[in-house]
């Protein structure tokens, strides 16, 4: 069935993409910084599917991880069939104001370390005549998102990279999906700092429910899927409300309800 290569698979989406994929027998690279909690994944998906998992611990933050990553499944000898970028986090209050060591490593985290990744491994499957990619987005890529401006820049450079990415595959075998998820129950809020904020507070969707819902857009070969009613409904239509509103809405969100 092939291998799937699963960024931030030791917990949320990843986690769940990666029992996903063992579920249909194929075989996984899981990659994440927590190498106790990737064993401990691999264990248990191995037993339950009998498929082979390597685990790579990497910081994505580090400029030299994605190389390292790439370095190690060589040495294997994997093929990948499958790339999920996935792994990615964001941070919360005034731009200025906050860590600039940590804005930075969001950047290479949410759209470096995918870029160097999927341009490493996509040539191999157009050349085979078959592949996916699978990147995770976000609603909030459709927007400005005051107090969480980098955040929401780093996902609008996800979604339109990877649209663009799936015209230009088409007729090739390979398949570009984004899936672009609002608030998900995972550990984003608690790292981002957003666990309070009013965005949360309406409630969010659970990982399963989106895993499943973008390995299904991913298998089905579709360019784009955004998870939920309410999610489909606000990235519709911030296209046509005011600008100012848009941005004023999603800095009322974003700010910490206290």
């Amino acid at each position: 069935m092939g291998t799937a290569l699963i960024t931030g698979a030791s917990a949320g989406l990843g986690l769940e993409f990666a029992r996903l994929f063992a579920a249909d027998e194929h075989d996984l690279v899981l990659v994440a910084r927590r190498k106790d909690r990737l064993d401990a994944l691999a264990q248990e998906l191995g037993a339950k599917h009998g498929v082979a998992v390597h685990v790579v611990a990497a910081d994505l933050m580090e400029p030299t991880a994605p190389q390292a990553i790439l370095d190690e499944v060589a040495r294997l000898g994997l093929e990948i069939t499958h790339l999920v970028n996935n792994a990615g986090f964001g941070t919360n209050g005034p731009f200025w104001e906050g860590d600039a060591a940590k804005e930075r490593g969001m950047i290479e985290v949410n759209v470096t370390a995918l870029v160097v990744l999927t341009r490493a491994l996509l040539p191999a499957m157009v050349k085979r005549g078959a592949g996916r990619i699978l990147n995770v987005g976000s609603t909030a890529g459709f927007q400005p998102g005051p107090y969480m401006a980098g955040y929401y820049a780093s996902k609008a450079f996800v979604n339109t990279f990877t649209e663009a990415l799936a015209y230009e595959l088409r007729g090739t075998g390979v398949t570009a999906t984004v899936s672009c998820p609002g608030a998900t129950a995972t550990e984003f809020a608690m790292v981002a700092g957003t666990s309070k904020s009013w965005l949360f507070k309406l409630g969010a969707m659970g990982s399963a429910e989106v895993a499943a819902d973008a390995y299904r857009a991913m298998n089905a070969g579709k360019p784009m899927i955004v998870h939920g009613l309410k999610n489909k409904f606000s990235a519709w239509s911030v296209s046509f409300t005011p600008r100012a509103m848009v941005n004023a809405l999603a800095a009322s969100l974003n700010r910490d309800a206290g």
